[in-house]
């Protein structure tokens, strides 16, 4: 390094550079201290003078560290024979390919769920109806969306939803209408309430449940009165088979009380 007089006039100081760079006083310092770029002079009183070789050095390094090379690597491609450098190159375009690859993945992900938390489901109506029975109605995704939007369930059923294909949902579907009739044999069979047979076909709807959002003991009594008190679920139980839906919210009553929850008073929690 040169040691040239305080007043030398070809060069810049590191105030003067860090404003022509666009760069902190800081970064220079620690540039300078990992060898990244050491100014070519110094004055008789110590201080650094950048010369305008070092200047452009600058600028490659703010090349480099704008396309996304590691502070660390970019000395080595600056100091490299041009074959060496070429590699580095090439290596860090790689990772830089795979970034922008894995982050539009990300950004597809969070289209499903923004999409999955206005609309409820990612398929089209006539998707529902082939998978879920000609007797779904779409718009029931909709009015649970306008009920519980704003619930943690919904949040959660949105997050399941955003990563379910069609085969998914067929795959659930197909569950849920074997479980709803072993659901119809067992109250065909007058299996009681409260049984080892009945607490296992609660445990197995709660689970069903389960793969919308977390359903607790007590949770899972609030959705069984409806069974009872909205007309739709009614109909609906009573359809596959008279008098089920009395029966299933029965069992599912029996089951929570066999948990340590009380039917009667139990809450959305």
């Amino acid at each position: 390094m040169t040691h040239r007089p305080s007043d030398a006039a070809d060069g810049l100081t590191v105030g003067a550079v860090a404003s022509l760079a666009g760069v902190t006083i800081r970064a220079l310092h620690h540039w300078d201290s990992i060898g990244l770029v050491r100014p070519s002079e110094r004055t008789d009183a110590g201080y650094r003078r950048y010369t305008a070789a070092d200047l452009a050095r600058i600028h490659r390094v703010l090349v480099y560290r704008e396309l996304g090379v590691p502070l660390g690597d970019i000395a080595a491609v600056l100091d490299a024979p041009t074959s060496e450098a070429t590699a580095s190159l090439r290596t860090q375009r790689d990772q830089l390919r795979e970034r922008i690859a894995q982050l539009r993945r990300m950004s597809d992900a969070l289209d499903r769920l923004i999409e999955a938390r206005e609309s409820g489901i990612l398929l089209s109506d006539s998707e529902q109806v082939a998978i879920f029975g000609s007797d779904w109605q779409p718009s029931w995704v909709e009015q649970a969306r306008d009920r519980w939007g704003d619930t943690p369930q919904w949040a959660q059923y949105a997050e399941r939803a955003a990563g379910r294909t069609a085969e998914h949902w067929r795959q659930i579907a197909d569950s849920v209408a074997v479980l709803d009739a072993e659901l119809a044999a067992a109250h065909r069979a007058g299996v009681t309430p409260g049984s080892d047979r009945a607490n296992s076909l609660a445990e197995r709807h709660r689970a069903s449940i389960g793969a919308y959002f977390d359903c607790s003991h007590s949770m899972h009594v609030c959705v069984g009165r409806t069974y009872i008190t909205d007309p739709g679920f009614a109909a609906f139980y009573d359809g596959i088979a008279t008098g089920l839906s009395t029966w299933l919210r029965a069992i599912i009553d029996a089951n929570a009380r066999a948990n340590g929850v009380d039917p009667d008073s139990a809450q959305w929690v």
